[in-house]
């Protein structure tokens, strides 16, 4: 299967990359949802569209979280409209060969 491919900001990549997250969270619908986030599905997560800081993982778990304007970090990003559900997309990131993520 193909890697699933998720830019993020700056803040939130690096918060994967320190090991302080472990779910993004994607408005839920014809993107992200059941079947375009597996379990078992690889990911690669990319500092913006660049290719210069990526990291590979694979989903772990997937559920969707009906009241995400309950997360600050949802409202900054997407607002808070009360219809909006979350894809919540939970990655184990892979631990390269030489100790470092890439």
């Amino acid at each position: 299967m193909k890697p699933l491919f998720i830019p993020l900001k700056t803040k939130y990549f690096e918060a994967f990359e320190n090991g302080s997250k472990d779910t993004e969270y994607r408005p839920y619908g014809k993107r992200w949802n059941e079947r375009t986030c597996p379990v078992g599905r690889p990911v690669v997560l990319s500092r913006g569209y660049g290719k210069q800081r990526r990291l590979e993982g694979v989903i772990e778990r997937f559920a969707v979280d009906p009241m995400p304007m309950l997360m600050k970090d949802w409202c900054d990003v997407y607002g808070d409209d009360p219809l909006r559900q979350a894809a919540c997309i939970q990655i184990r990131l892979a631990q390269p060969q030489d100790g470092k993520q890439t």
